[in-house]
């Protein structure tokens, strides 16, 4: 009797320590509000919601085209209600065909620029990208390359969803730009690759939406990555990429499962990759209510 009781007990705490979550404030270091969501079911008030009801307090908006981000950026009123702050970012997509020849195609830097000069009604732009590379050979097309000089000249952060080689080529042309690796690699380079370009470039921040092997059974984090985590806690940001309907219609939940695999690593660490490093990066208060 007195076993039983006793394994009882056992599992309740197990229980109790697997359902722990962080707590604490998320900088979304990854959200699109294209055209099919705010043009459909995902309003303004829908998507602050969601927001709000998930403990975001800010966010990285670039959208397709980048008319989402405007609206998000001019909704000061309610953002302020709900305690969010919007950094936008100039997105290189006026529609899905710039996808594939942006690096390549004069109108997108000029459309950047354009863009970069009318600023939003939250104020100026504070990166660029998202971007896609495809073929990373494309990371020396001659607007790529522009582009990331100009965001080092103009100390703008650079939102970019390539492979690792593509990095290499990416700081070739701008060493000191601040790089924002979209899912840290989503074809799922190795932690050792990651961790070496981490130490070759300084800059160099990890975004870990979609990221293959960051978590495990139960969505715990798996080991390799809470090593990696744990070893540059001032890397990396956490990230929803909400690039079709469905991502905004699982807002709620893709932020829970977050919560629950940042519960695994240590309190303060958690802290930076939630809130704080996003936060740093663009002057927001390090403590928020």
């Amino acid at each position: 009797m007195r076993r039983r009781v006793v394994a009882t007990l056992l599992l309740a705490l197990a229980g109790a320590a697997g359902a722990q979550t962080y707590t604490g404030p998320i900088f979304d270091a990854h959200l699109h509000y294209n055209d099919e969501a705010w043009q459909a079911e995902h309003t303004l008030p829908d998507v602050i919601g969601r927001l709000q009801r998930s403990g975001v307090r800010a966010v990285i908006a670039n959208s397709r085209p980048n008319d989402g981000t405007k609206t998000l950026a001019a909704a000061r009123e309610q953002t302020r209600a709900a305690g969010i702050t919007v950094v936008p970012f100039v997105r290189l997509y006026r529609n899905r065909a710039d996808y594939t020849g942006w690096f390549a195609d004069e109108s997108i830097h000029t459309m950047v620029l354009s863009e970069l000069a009318a600023g939003t009604a939250t104020g100026p732009y504070r990166g660029l990208g998202e971007f896609h590379l495809y073929d990373s050979a494309n990371a020396n097309g001659p607007v790529a390359a522009k582009l990331m000089q100009l965001a080092q000249e103009r100390n703008l952060a650079v939102l970019a969803h390539v492979d690792d080689t593509a990095i290499d080529l990416l700081m070739a042309h701008a060493p000191r730009a601040r790089l924002i690796w979209a899912h840290t690699g989503i074809g799922g380079a190795s932690v050792e690759r990651v961790h070496a370009l981490l130490q070759k470039y300084p800059a160099l921040m990890g975004e870990l939406s979609y990221r293959p092997g960051l978590t495990g059974a139960g969505g715990a984090l798996s080991a390799e990555w809470k090593a990696l985590l744990t070893a540059f806690p001032e890397r990396f940001l956490l990230g929803s990429d909400t690039w079709i309907n469905a991502r905004w219609a699982g807002y709620e939940g893709l932020m829970a499962d977050a919560r629950r695999w940042l519960a695994d690593l240590p309190a303060p660490v958690a802290r930076r990759i939630a809130w704080e490093n996003g936060a740093r990066l663009f002057g927001l208060p390090l403590t928020v209510d």
